[in-house]
């Protein structure tokens, strides 16, 4: 799947989920940063390098999600 359109990311926040590996990422348009939130836990207070091997296989592979879904965050399996 993975995001088709990526002038997506300079416009807006993005919100990736990941289910390969269990986990969500938070693109922050104005601040160019990523956040990981993996399934079960609170988002990370350090944010990723974007060039971070995992997070561009969710770019790649993964969904686009809502915040809410974010937010409310998934379980482990």
């Amino acid at each position: 799947m993975g995001i088709k359109d990526l002038s997506a990311f300079a416009s807006r926040d993005v919100f990736l989920d990941y289910d390969f590996e269990e986990v969500t990422y938070r693109w922050d348009h104005r601040t160019k940063t990523v956040f990981v939130k993996f399934y079960g836990a609170a988002e990370s207070d350090r944010p990723v390098p974007a060039d971070n091997r995992l997070y561009n296989d969710a770019v790649l592979y993964g969904r686009e999600i809502s915040k809410e879904e974010y937010e409310k965050g998934f379980e482990r399996r």
